[in-house]
């Protein structure tokens, strides 16, 4: 028996010793994050009177009395909000306010368990009433990774690293593996939609021109030669598909693999705007790093700061350094008997319910994962029945963009009028529109609207009931929404007819890009939503 009470004290040992390796990753993990909340709750709260305030496009007001008649008390479950407690857009305001206070709180690492979780249930709490306009892939994976740093962080009251507690290993993997399903299932949905586009790696040569907002180095890299495109398509597949596996090997390849995402991320950022999606996807993977590779990226003087006053004295950076070595087994730790710790103890009920959580995420990112890869009818019903229970916390997701890739670019343009003869634009503040002006940078920002134009361009009107209101409310003038665009065509009064046309959007090549100045060009299509006007009593 005693070769094997070693090699079990071994690996105890080597999990203990990774665990109080990242003090230093955790730290900047959990900042991060509050900086990516902060970032989501200011770009939401200047937007959200037009989006679902009472003037504007999906009032909250309207759908909480729409879902009370239809449900009893259990819509405190299938709708998780606030707002039930009061639909007012001053609420609406504050809970926005609290998210930044929140945010700037978990920043400086006041009381990070409590600031995580309130911040986590006020995200939720507006995504469920904003419906359409934050139901986006960072918006789940947003809350999925708030959801597990509230378990990850330190149980602590005052900003101090020297008091922080040792970061839950269990919970530290079930980071890991959201970061595994967010990359692989990106790649694998690629294939298993069974696209041409995808399958003979021709995506890229569409994609930064159909992409919702292109940047203007997306029409650059869209003038690549196809050659170029395909190899790119190549690497990505690489990255999606097999990089994610090094996350569960050695210190080494647990490296190679961050840096490959954070490669990929950089090069999706700057070429296209995907909100905060790309700075918290390179957040999950610092989790990836130990201390001490993070320590000797440091200059050697802040290094030393950091081993001097950052790191807990039981783990102090020499220490770090030592334990990370791969080449060294660090020696048997002697755990506490069962005796000395104690049915009741605190630290029993913390491995108990950490133990409950790492099930029941398991479980549910499990069965989300077999949906995806072998279809959801396919799984009991049961298992689809605990999905659909657990679906309104949006805190266990299925994740893969562009399954599909759009090989056209159609485009929305809003025209008004007074006289049915003479139609005026409506302008966007970032989708295409004016052919002359560059696609520009918008993330870590994100314009609900302008987005929600580019999925309406490739449905039907009747379909978004968002948009049918969006036209109303320019018909009545609500400031609120007006103040979501560019430009108002109408100074005075509101148009007496709104209509929206269908043209199909290109980029512009090199040549004609020199010649006119244009980095779009456009064909009409035709009408998209014919024209409308109120009812005159």
């Amino acid at each position: 028996m005693q070769p094997v009470v070693n090699g079990f004290g071994q690996l105890a040992s080597t999990i203990q010793s990774e665990r109080s390796a990242l003090y230093l990753s955790r730290w900047i993990f959990i900042r991060l994050l509050g900086v990516i909340y902060l970032i989501a709750f200011v770009s939401l709260w200047t937007q959200i009177d037009g989006l679902i305030g009472h003037n504007g496009m999906l009032p909250v007001a309207d759908y909480l009395n729409a879902v009370s008649e239809g449900l009893g008390p259990e819509r405190c479950w299938w709708v998780p909000t606030f707002s039930w407690f009061n639909g007012s857009d001053g609420f609406l305001h504050l809970q926005c306010a609290a998210g930044v206070a929140l945010s700037l709180l978990l920043i400086t690492g006041v009381a990070p368990v409590l600031d995580l979780l309130f911040l986590w249930t006020i995200y939720l709490s507006l995504s469920t009433v904003c419906r359409d306009f934050l139901s986006f892939q960072w918006d789940i994976l947003l809350l999925e990774t708030g959801f597990l740093a509230i378990f990850l962080a330190p149980r602590q009251w005052l900003p101090k690293l020297s008091r922080e507690t040792m970061p839950s290993g269990t919970v530290l993997w079930l980071c890991r593996w959201l970061l595994f399903r967010l990359m692989f299932m990106s790649g694998a949905v690629k294939l298993l939609s069974r696209d041409p586009a995808w399958w003979n790696l021709t995506a890229l040569a569409v994609h930064y021109e159909t992409q919702p907002l292109p940047t203007w180095i997306g029409w650059y890299a869209h003038q690549l030669p196809l050659w170029i495109q395909r190899t790119c398509c190549a690497l990505m597949f690489i990255t999606e598909l097999a990089t994610p596996f090094l996350i569960f090997c050695g210190r080494g390849t647990r490296q190679i693999a961050c840096g490959a995402f954070f490669l990929f991320m950089l090069l999706i950022s700057l070429t296209g705007n995907y909100c905060f999606f790309n700075l918290l996807t390179v957040t999950l993977c610092l989790l990836l790093l130990d201390d001490a590779f993070l320590l000797r990226l440091l200059p050697s003087s802040a290094a030393a700061f950091v081993n001097r006053r950052l790191i807990p004295p039981t783990a102090s950076g020499s220490q770090l350094q030592e334990a990370s070595r791969p080449e060294e087994v660090p020696p048997p730790v002697e755990f506490p008997s069962w005796e000395g710790l104690g049915v009741g103890s605190r630290k029993g009920l913390r491995t108990v319910g950490v133990a409950v959580l790492a099930a029941v995420v398991l479980a549910l990112s499990g069965l989300e994962t077999t949906a995806r890869l072998f279809r959801v009818e396919n799984l009991p019903r049961p298992a689809l029945q605990l999905l659909r229970l657990a679906s309104p916390l949006r805190t266990v997701n299925s994740y893969g963009l562009f399954a599909v890739m759009t090989t056209t670019r159609p485009e929305i343009v809003v025209e008004g009028s007074n006289d049915g003869v003479t139609w005026l634009p409506y302008e966007f503040k970032w989708k295409p529109g004016e052919l002359k002006r560059r696609p520009a940078f918008v993330a870590p920002h994100q314009p609900r609207l302008d987005w929600q134009m580019w999925f309406a361009a490739l449905g039907d009107y009747r379909r978004e009931p968002w948009f049918m209101n969006f036209l109303v409310r320019l018909l009545q003038g609500s400031p609120e929404v007006l103040a979501l665009l560019q430009k108002n065509p109408f100074a005075g009064p509101p148009p007496r007819s709104v209509r929206a046309v269908l043209y199909e959007y290109r980029f512009t090549d090199v040549a004609v890009r020199r010649a006119t100045g244009e980095w779009w060009q456009r064909e009409r299509k035709g009408l998209y939503c014919p024209e409308i006007s109120l009812r005159q009593n």
